[in-house]
């Protein structure tokens, strides 16, 4: 059966999830945006490429009718305003949740047996904002930030051992921000945890630039945000799931008690497959670990209480 992804927001993240959905043959690709001609131009430009790239997969592109959505396996959500220099993902807020309502009260017409992956910032609390204006299960609500956080703690490790980034793995929980918990104890090198191959100090470095990783790209763009990394992020989430892998990834979801946090969307590691999340796995933490994970959990209820009270 031929799978169909919808890409909200054809800007730099949702065109790069476009072409790499495509190039992999996930599933046909729905590109909608607001801007006249800009998905449809993306759309096209990116099938012209498929002759070269050897991939049949059929891409269109949408402007103001959710229509051709209907049906879809996977929505990715990008739409919204990217960070700027000097602007915190919580400046976006308020805009951002407008986006986000007005976006899934379409989708949930057309296609209301869909996964939601929302990568708009700031991204647990949109997270939010999608399970409320969709009422979908919340196993079908997950938010992109655990693995691409993980996938910075993942390239730092490796360029700082000088090893291949395929022997590494990490975990990153929390929310996707300056309040992310980066678990060293978790982080290995084939197999070898990265607390016997680097000085405490190193960790902590990594760690610390792990945390700042968005804004430090940002900083040096000064015009965007991050899209590459974050593009692959949501894709790694989308395969998952079309191919029912029952891959374990760190994902915002909607913890009920796990972890000791409750109603609320927090990044920690879940079993994905065809169903979304299909179980939280819930791993042993040291009380510094749980501490900085609850401290993180009340950054991201403070934003929902700020949603609740702007209405």
């Amino acid at each position: 059966m031929k799978h169909k992804l919808t890409v909200v927001g054809a800007g730099n993240v949702g065109a790069t999830v476009a072409m790499r959905v495509a190039e992999k043959e996930l599933a046909d690709v729905v590109l909608v945006d607001v801007l006249e001609g800009v998905p449809a131009g993306k759309a096209l430009d990116l099938a012209e490429a498929a002759p070269i790239e050897g991939h049949d997969a059929q891409l269109i592109g949408i402007t103001g009718d959710y229509g051709p959505a209907a049906g879809s396996d996977i929505v990715v959500i990008t739409a919204g305003l990217p960070r700027k220099p000097g602007m915190s993902r919580d400046d976006l807020l308020t805009t951002n949740a407008k986006i986000m309502k007005s976006v899934v009260a379409e989708l949930k017409k057309v296609a209301p047996q869909s996964i939601l992956i929302v990568v708009t910032n700031p991204l647990d609390a949109m997270c939010h904002v999608a399970l409320d204006a969709s009422g979908f299960d919340k196993q079908r609500v997950i938010g992109m930030a655990g693995v691409l956080d993980s996938a910075r703690f993942r390239t730092f490790i490796a360029q700082e051992l000088g090893v291949s980034v395929e022997n590494t793995h990490a975990f990153v929980l929390g929310a996707h921000g300056d309040t992310m918990v980066p678990l060293p104890r978790y982080s290995t090198v084939a197999g070898i945890p990265i607390t016997e191959l680097l000085s405490p100090e190193r960790i902590e470095a990594i760690v610390e630039r792990t945390r700042k990783g968005g804004g430090e790209i940002v900083n040096l763009l000064k015009t965007g945000s991050a899209y590459y990394a974050p593009a692959s992020a949501a894709v790694e989430m989308a395969e998952a799931i079309i191919k029912d892998k029952k891959k374990i990834l760190p994902c915002v979801t909607y913890l009920q008690g796990e972890y000791g946090i409750k109603d609320l969307f927090i990044g920690v590691p879940v079993k994905l497959g065809a169903w979304g999340v299909e179980q939280i796995i819930e791993i042993t933490l040291t009380p510094e670990e749980q501490e900085a994970l609850h401290s993180s959990a009340q950054a991201v209820q403070g934003l929902v209480d700020d949603l609740k009270r702007l209405g």
